[in-house]
Parts: C-alpha cells; structure tokens; sequence
C-alpha cells in the first residue's frame, strides 16, 4: 500500500514540477501595437542596435532586465509620438551615455574605440614586416673573413669529419657482405 502511495505521490510532484518549468519559459511577452509595419520594423532595429544597461553585453532585444522593459517601452512610445530614429537614439545618449549603443558616434570621447585597434593593427604588421625583412639581410660588414690560422683549423675538421664518415662507410658496407654471406649460408640446406 505504502508503494502505491509512494507511486502517485512521485506521479503528481513530475507533473506539478513540469508545468511550474513550462510556464516560467513564458517569461514577458511584450505585444505592442504600431501604427504601420515601418514603424514597427524601426521598433525592432533600434532595440536590437541599443545595448541593455544593466546586462552589458545583451541588447535590448534579447534582455528582460527591467531597465530594459522600461527603455522597450520608452522606445514604442517615442516611435507612437512621431519621433526619429536620430531623435530616439539621441534621448538614449543623453540619458545612458555613449555605453547605450553598439555603435558609438565618433567624437573625441571614443576616438580611441573607433581609431586604436587599427592604429594597433598596422603598428603590429609594420613591426613584423621589419623584423622578417631585418632577419633576412645580412650586411657585408658584419661577415667576417677568416684568418689563416682559421682557415687551416676548418680544413683539417673537414678532412677528419670527411675520414671518419668514409670509414664508417667501409664498416657498414664490410658489415653489409658479412651478413649477406651469413644469410646464403642459412639459405642453402
């Protein structure tokens, strides 16, 4: 009996806790009204074009911070007065800074977002293009003649590594016929 029980009791906590997930995958569903289809496709450019305050890194589009709600619904209501996009985006600058948008204006404030990673960019290819065209010329004036005690001394570790090299090529081969013999030896029966 007490298995039974137990059986419904885990049943009815699955279903219970499955509908409690299904329905909080609801979260705000914003459903706005415009006036024609441009002003609703400008809606939808500028909340994906602003960035969320709180959230940083997630436009306004995709965030369910508050603050976002908020500036959603300022954003449908400035579009519903008859405002531009320029005017709209300019409200959003005014009250959140230049942080507000993906696309900051170029001023004197973010000139160094808009002029630095290039600038960077061609200081590091310049850097490499000098450093692999420096590598590979030699000046005449730094090779370096060899006196003729230096010379001598080249020519004899030449002469010995060219000795040492012919006579391990005469053990090899030596070593080579030793075991060809050997191996006719064992072939023949």
């Amino acid at each position: 009996m007490m298995k039974f029980y137990l059986k419904h009791t885990l049943s009815i906590l699955a279903v219970v806790g499955t509908l409690m997930i299904s329905t909080a995958s609801f979260g705000a569903i914003e459903i706005y009204e415009f006036k024609s289809a441009e002003d609703e496709a400008r809606y939808k450019a500028l909340i994906e074009e602003l960035r969320c305050p709180k959230c940083q890194n997630q436009n306004l589009a995709g965030s369910d911070a508050p603050i976002a709600v908020d500036l959603k619904n300022q954003t449908y209501q400035m579009i519903q007065d008859g405002r531009s996009d320029t005017e709209i985006r300019q409200f959003m600058f005014d009250s959140y800074g230049d942080f507000i948008s993906y696309k900051p204006p170029v001023r004197p404030s973010t000139w160094i977002l808009w002029f630095f990673p290039p600038i960077l960019l061609v200081v590091f290819i310049l850097g490499w293009v000098y450093k692999a065209k420096k590598g590979r010329t030699v000046a005449v004036d730094e090779v370096a003649t060899l006196s003729k005690a230096e010379e001598e001394r080249v020519a004899q570790i030449l002469a010995k590594h060219q000795s040492s090299k012919s006579e391990q090529a005469q053990h090899f081969n030596a070593q080579n016929s030793q075991n060809s013999h050997t191996q006719t030896d064992k072939d023949t029966p």
